[in-house]
């Protein structure tokens, strides 16, 4: 059998050499400095305020700004004899855009996680199922990475919070072995199509594909309704749980530092959301 090698991504040419111009323009410490004091100014900064951050002479100042505004990460305006200098606001997201492209990580994202276990079976939660859901869900709870909850939360306040259309059960040889469901995160209409999700699978069952099966399920369901955005937060420790996310087209979105406290300690979480591509 003969394996392609794995098709390679090139950053189209045109954007690599707009983004190798910033970088240059910033390979000059001088330059980051006005450029971080710029940005931290609201209301912009004369040339010669700059020029005393910089300790040098006005007219290597003025040529370091200049550098700036030519790449577009500095906008300049006379008021007078004075030249203010602003940050250009598209940049304040575009430099950070240019980083993630860069390093790849605003590749096209799979759409569900693929080689799904052939003996998990994944359905939509019956009523019957409720105490094996919550026996997971405590289950869940004793690892110490998968909540801030220290009991498990009561049937009809699951009942309430969940989606109706999006609480699945995954099943082997009959027995419930795992669960994802969605909720929403705001009663707003504008955020309609945003739900917070989670996934549990049971103690002795973990390592199996459960989890890949529950998600491809949360996800494809997703996409087939009017959800538009899933997001998770997940403990940092839990590494294993944001790998999976990854494979199902979640980005890590950033680190929610201190949120919450579990047994009296402060715990940071990672925060994943994905964007659907059909709604």
């Amino acid at each position: 059998m003969t394996i392609e090698p794995p098709l390679l991504q090139v950053l189209p040419t045109a954007e690599a050499a707009t983004y190798a111009s910033w970088f240059a323009c910033l390979a000059e410490p001088a330059r980051v400095k006005l450029l971080h004091t710029v940005a931290t100014s609201p209301g912009g900064v004369t040339v010669g305020a700059l020029t005393e951050i910089l300790g040098t002479s006005q007219s290597t100042t003025s040529h370091h700004v200049r550098k700036l505004a030519d790449v577009g990460f500095v906008r300049l305006r006379k008021e007078g004899t004075a030249t203010i200098v602003t940050v250009n606001q598209a940049c304040c997201a575009g430099l950070p855009h240019a980083a993630d492209a860069v390093m790849g990580l605003l590749a096209p994202r799979p759409c569900c996680p693929e080689d799904l276990p052939g003996d998990v079976t994944v359905r939509a939660l019956q009523p019957e199922d409720w105490s094996d859901v919550r026996r997971i869900y405590a289950e869940g709870i004793a690892t110490g990475l998968a909540t801030f909850e220290t009991s498990v939360p009561s049937r009809s306040t699951l009942d309430a919070k969940w989606l109706p259309g999006h609480r699945w059960v995954a099943e082997i040889d009959g027995r419930v072995v795992g669960w994802t469901a969605a909720a929403p995160v705001s009663s707003r209409d504008c955020y309609a199509g945003v739900a917070e999700t989670s996934i549990y699978v049971a103690d002795g069952h973990r390592g199996r594909g459960i989890g890949k099966a529950l998600l491809h399920r949360q996800v494809t369901a997703a996409d087939a309704d009017t959800l538009w955005t899933l997001q998770t937060s997940i403990f940092t420790d839990n590494r294993a749980s944001v790998a999976l996310h990854h494979t199902a087209g979640y980005r890590t979105v950033g680190i929610r530092e201190r949120i919450a406290q579990r047994d009296g300690v402060w715990h940071d979480t990672i925060l994943l959301e994905r964007r659907s591509t059909t709604n």
